[in-house]
């Protein structure tokens, strides 16, 4: 059987926020799932780090699990605190911004 999920303990409680670490002026991700239809991250920004305008082939969802960031997408900014979600859809240019330090679960679906 292929396994798909990665660096992630399984068959027990986790809380995603912790399976992250900040670093001090980088963005730090780790990848739970890549495949051609899925595509699940983590990433913590430290304070004033982005990624910068990209466009992506699949939907993408952001959830924010700590502090504040900004999404532009299309050139509108929005928000995110925690708890609160946003789809950056396909084919739209997109970025991503620690106001504060931040941590997002980005779920990316690909047709």
């Amino acid at each position: 059987m292929k396994q798909i999920m990665k660096n992630i303990d399984k068959s027990c409680v986790l809380t995603l926020k912790d399976e992250v670490a900040y670093l001090p002026h980088q963005v730090v991700s780790k990848t739970l799932i890549q495949n051609d239809a899925l595509s699940i991250t983590l990433f913590a920004f430290d304070k004033d780090e982005e990624i910068s305008t990209h466009c992506s082939s699949g939907d993408a969802m952001v959830y924010c699990l700590d502090g504040v960031g900004c999404i532009t997408i299309d050139g509108e900014p929005y928000t995110l605190n925690v708890g609160e979600t946003i789809v950056m859809p396909a084919g739209h240019p997109h970025a991503v911004y620690g106001q504060e330090q931040f941590k997002m679960l980005l779920v990316v679906a690909f047709e």
